[in-house]
């Protein structure tokens, strides 16, 4: 492990955020975020998933570029690319509708030789892989967003796998939030991280509980400041940072992240077709799990016909 230049794949769930009232959309979901910002953090990052050769994957690509997010696992394929649609009230995100698109795949055996020689893989509930966390266990370190997941055999399924697991634990108490954390700990995630909005935030390990508040601001879009989070903690995890010193500068970046639109910038004129959008409820109630490795090789055959990468 490189203790000053970590090096993480993000793998799985991308969309565009697509601002009706402001006619714009921004680059996001959660594994392109954290791929963003584990690079602006200072790591080595590569993104792997996939998009359409439309506006929209093309914006979260050049998004990519910018940043300095290594491509090369970044796949199109026949469809439209995952977007997502936002409204704003009071700076803060209200999800109106979604479609996933292409963005819900398997890992290639390029994704997994990359997985493999690096630090960290992240990845989350919204990229419906939980049957390949073994198999990236078996790799690297797993770093995993339960996002708002709370159920207690979900988590025991997942967080044997987790050298982080993270949640999003907005409303909770403290008592709560630590009682989440220990869950995750007691069924083998080595740390865990629950932000609280403007309560703060806990970061628990087999050696204690460590907390910061947040840092006080007046938001304009809290799109993106948990995954900001998330990201910040793993980098100074696999730095060896003092978890002080980690949720100080989690905290200050993910309050940097509440001050612009966007998840972390590169806004464009929304050119999406939102006719087929679906609620959270019937995206969730709709998307099937990809299959494990068990099943990959046919996937993977029909993926090789019918997929490219950006250059």
């Amino acid at each position: 492990m490189s203790q000053t230049v970590p090096r993480i794949l993000a793998f799985g769930d991308n969309v565009v955020d697509c601002y009706r009232d402001q006619k714009r959309m921004f680059p996001g979901g959660n594994c392109v975020n954290h791929a963003v910002f584990a690079r602006r953090f200072g790591a080595e990052t590569a993104y792997a998933g996939a998009v359409s050769d439309d506006a929209a994957g093309r914006a979260i690509r050049d998004a990519f570029l910018a940043e300095g997010v290594e491509t090369s696992l970044l796949r199109f394929l026949p469809g439209q690319t995952a977007y997502c649609v936002i409204a704003t009230e009071g700076g803060e995100r209200v999800f109106v509708g979604a479609n996933l698109g292409v963005s819900i795949i398997a890992p290639s055996p390029a994704d997994l030789a990359w997985m493999k020689t690096a630090d960290a893989v992240h990845t989350g509930r919204s990229s419906h892989v939980d049957a390949w966390l073994a198999h990236f266990a078996s790799l690297t370190r797993v770093s995993y967003d339960f996002a708002t997941i709370r159920d207690e055999d979900r988590i025991e399924t997942v967080a044997p796998h987790c050298f982080l697991a993270g949640f999003s634990g907005g409303g909770m108490s403290r008592d709560e939030a630590q009682a989440l954390a220990g869950t995750a700990l007691r069924h083998g995630a080595r740390w865990a991280v629950i932000t609280r909005g403007g309560e703060g935030a806990l970061l628990v390990g087999q050696d204690g509980i460590y907390e910061a508040p947040a840092v006080p601001m007046q938001p304009v879009d809290t799109l993106g400041a948990g995954d900001t989070f998330i990201a910040r903690t793993l980098v100074g995890l696999l730095r060896d940072e003092a978890p002080e010193t980690i949720l100080r500068g989690a905290a200050e970046a993910a309050a940097q992240t509440c001050l612009s639109p966007g998840a972390f910038g590169h806004g464009v004129p929304m050119m999406v077709d939102l006719s087929s959008a679906l609620t959270i409820e019937e995206i969730y109630a709709r998307t099937r799990p990809v299959p494990g490795p068990e099943v990959e090789p046919a996937a993977a055959a029909y993926e090789k016909r019918a997929t490219k990468t950006f250059s």
